[in-house]
């Protein structure tokens, strides 16, 4: 069986920054799902035999070219067995074009890919280890939930007991016990999905890939899949790589989170790292909110913002005319007037549990947001118009240079 897979998606490239450690065609799981008898000649197996604390995939300077176009650049990464790691970024960022440079389908122009100790850059699709979902589940409408499932061990010609019992017990584990003789066509979104889970997993691939599994379903079913497949992922101890553009998504289910933009790679972290701890300011800017300030260094710990001198976390940007500070919303707390930086409130956006208040700082006509509990807010008089103290915590500042900024 051929791989019937998407034309590769073009991306912007820029220059590569260092990043170290910190079945349907288009849904088949495996080797032998994925090379019937009958394809090119076998190729040997990936040695299954590894610790957990072992690298699993390791990616040594990939680039990935089309005709001029740098998609990938110098791609460095490591990925531990049985970690779940997302590859996060924005539309373009070449997230998906690594997931499928690993499973082969957009071989890498230079570079390395190594499994378990083995390179296989250059071996073809249905010669490596690994299961794939894809956003599209793909399913074969004119076969049943379970032969859908069973088709990755048909292929690999497993006893038909056996392959009974594999099949109970993948769909057991994805809730849908009892839907073995149902249709693609009689199942909603959600369960289509799990069902090309399922058969991702059919044949026990030593790496799970999951591009964008979740982006075609409803809020609802989204959320509850999410939690689904992280828990599934745990009980298996499957290596698995998730690419997504959704933030939340990344965060809550990666163990750790590689945030791509441009074709490289901007910063690898857990998520505390990613969201606490952003490496450049588009990380900050595009994880969660964060607010942007212009200011000014004046020593390895000390801005100025306006005529105020503020205390900021150790930074390295001393001796610049200007940076940006940044600080999330949640880390600004109000306070009396006399108490902290004046500001005058432009506008409350009532959010459930907490006020986003929109303020312009009076010393420099800036603009910034703060989360502030309803509590608070009523203690305080927060209303448009009203004047208050702003507080920015040292611990909760981070600088990042101008230019960087606005790339």
């Amino acid at each position: 069986m051929s791989l019937v897979t998407a034309p590769p998606r073009h991306h912007a490239s820029r220059q590569a920054l260092p990043a170290t450690a910190g079945a349907s065609p288009r849904a088949a799981s495996g080797p032998a799902a994925r090379a019937p008898a009958g394809d090119a000649a076998p190729q040997a197996p990936i040695s299954r035999s590894a610790s957990s604390d072992s690298i699993h995939l390791k990616i040594s300077g990939l680039t990935k070219r089309y005709g001029q176009f740098t998609a990938l650049s110098e791609i460095d990464l490591a990925i531990r067995e049985g970690e779940f790691v997302c590859f996060l970024g924005p539309s373009g960022c070449g997230k998906t074009t690594l997931l499928r440079a690993i499973a082969g389908l957009a071989p890498q122009s230079e570079g390395t890919i190594h499994q378990r100790g083995q390179d296989i850059s250059r071996l073809p699709p249905q010669a490596r280890d690994f299961g794939i979902v894809f956003q599209s589940y793909a399913l074969f409408p004119n076969l049943t939930v379970f032969d859908n499932v069973a088709y990755g061990l048909r292929n690999r010609r497993d006893a038909r007991d056996a392959m009974r019992r594999r099949v109970t017990e993948l769909l057991t584990l994805v809730d849908l016990a009892g839907s073995e003789g149902k249709y693609p066509a009689a199942l909603s979104g959600g369960q289509q999905q799990r069902v090309a889970l399922a058969r991702a997993l059919a044949t026990e691939p030593g790496l799970l890939l999951l591009d964008e599994p979740l982006s075609a379903l409803d809020a609802r079913v989204r959320l509850h899949l999410r939690s689904q497949i992280k828990a599934l992922q745990a009980r298996l101890g499957v290596t698995t790589i998730m690419v997504t553009h959704d933030q939340e998504e990344a965060l809550a289910m990666a163990d750790r989170i590689v945030v791509m933009n441009h074709g490289v790679i901007e910063q690898i972290g857990t998520p505390a790292e990613i969201y606490r701890q952003p490496a450049s300011a588009f990380v900050a800017e595009f994880i969660g909110s964060m607010n942007f300030l212009q200011c000014c260094p004046e020593n390895a710990s000390t801005l100025r913002l306006g005529q105020q001198r503020l205390e900021c976390a150790a930074h390295d940007l001393e001796g610049l005319d200007q940076a940006r500070l940044a600080i999330r919303p949640e880390a600004v707390s109000l306070c009396a007037v006399g108490e902290g930086l004046p500001a005058q409130v432009e506008h409350v956006e009532f959010l459930g549990a907490f006020l986003r208040i929109t303020l312009t700082l009076e010393g420099c006509g800036q603009t910034l947001s703060a989360d502030v509990a309803l509590k608070d807010s009523e203690s305080l008089g927060v209303r448009v118009g009203a004047r208050v103290g702003v507080r920015l915590p040292s611990e909760a500042i981070r600088l990042y240079p101008l230019v960087e900024a606005q790339a």
